[in-house]
């Protein structure tokens, strides 16, 4: 029970957050472009109104399969938040190995809308299913060597070895500094926001949904409690992106009993957040081919340098 209730806790919080999150998002692209933006509980209207309408069922869909994605997506990103907080509050209680674990949950979501995708019999959707995984193929490498800039970090440390651990990340940047404070700590965050970028779909990374040509992507054919489920967990990722780039690059939560160390934390929160908006609203959308190109032969090459440099202790 105990489990059952960090869990919660963790996802309706990091949901809360993440519906803050869209709608500062949606507000800055809204006044960036001219226009004077939603209101703040916009995000909570979209989805009671998704909530009261019917679910429709396309007729080529596999009907489990097309149904069970959303919710495998939300749980999935649920479990994520729930294991970036457990291991920011209470750093030493982390399990062996949960940065592995965390990596691997963060990635399903877009598993699931590629699977949803695929299973719903439309053909746009399948297009928008096809870049979701290319998009995934691409910058899922220059991310794991990015990740792996702190852990190399620390593991130079006497006092903290080798280890895929959350919470020893942070207690590591707590008494030595963060991994920004370093050469390879600025190259790896960089590959770590243009990659976050590409797992959040946003712009220039926005192919799989890329309204303009495909009407939505491989969340098409979604209506109702569904389409609101694919929606929360968006609301999920794009809290629990900054709170991970912020966890591995700037320290985490440094102490949860102290006002300063929350605010300190939230402070690093609203910086990835703005930058993530920033890249959104100064970028145009790239072809497919050259996002490939550009997190393969661009993003890897300067993660793997990172690498290098942090093994050196650069």
């Amino acid at each position: 029970m105990h489990v059952i209730g960090i869990f919660l806790a963790a996802a309706l919080g990091t949901l809360a957050i993440g519906m803050v999150s869209s709608w500062v998002d949606r507000k800055v692209t809204a006044r960036v472009q001219w226009r004077v933006g939603p209101p703040l509980l916009q995000p909570v209207y979209d989805i009671a109104k998704l909530l009261g309408k019917e679910t429709l069922l396309p007729e080529r869909a596999k009907g489990r399969g097309f149904l069970l994605a959303p919710v495998v997506g939300f749980a999935a990103a649920g479990l994520g938040a729930a294991i970036l907080w457990h291991a920011n509050l209470r750093h030493g209680e982390g399990f062996v190995g949960d940065l592995i674990v965390l990596l691997y949950v963060l990635t399903i979501p877009a598993i699931a809308a590629i699977y949803g995708g695929l299973a719903s019999g439309s053909p746009h959707a399948t297009v928008g299913a096809s870049r979701e995984m290319k998009l995934l193929l691409s910058y899922e490498l220059p991310l794991v060597l990015a990740v792996l800039v702190p852990v190399v970090q620390m593991s130079r440390s006497p006092e903290f070895g080798a280890s895929f651990s959350v919470g020893s990340l942070v207690e590591f940047q707590v008494k030595h500094g963060w991994t920004l404070f370093s050469l390879s700590g600025v190259l790896a965050m960089i590959v770590a926001i243009l990659c976050i970028q590409g797992k959040l779909a946003l712009v220039p990374f926005d192919l799989p949904e890329a309204e303009t040509e495909l009407m939505g992507g491989a969340h098409l054919e979604y209506s109702g409690p569904p389409l609101a489920m694919i929606k929360l967990t968006r609301f999920l990722l794009l809290a629990v992106s900054p709170i991970f780039l912020a966890t591995l690059f700037m320290g985490g939560l440094a102490d949860a009993s102290s006002p300063v160390a929350w605010l300190a934390f939230a402070g690093k929160f609203v910086i990835f957040l703005v930058l993530v908006v920033l890249i959104r609203n100064t970028n145009p959308r790239v072809r497919i081919d050259h996002v490939v190109r550009f997190f393969w032969f661009s993003m890897a090459p300067l993660a793997a340098a990172a690498l290098v440099l942090a093994w050196f202790g650069l």
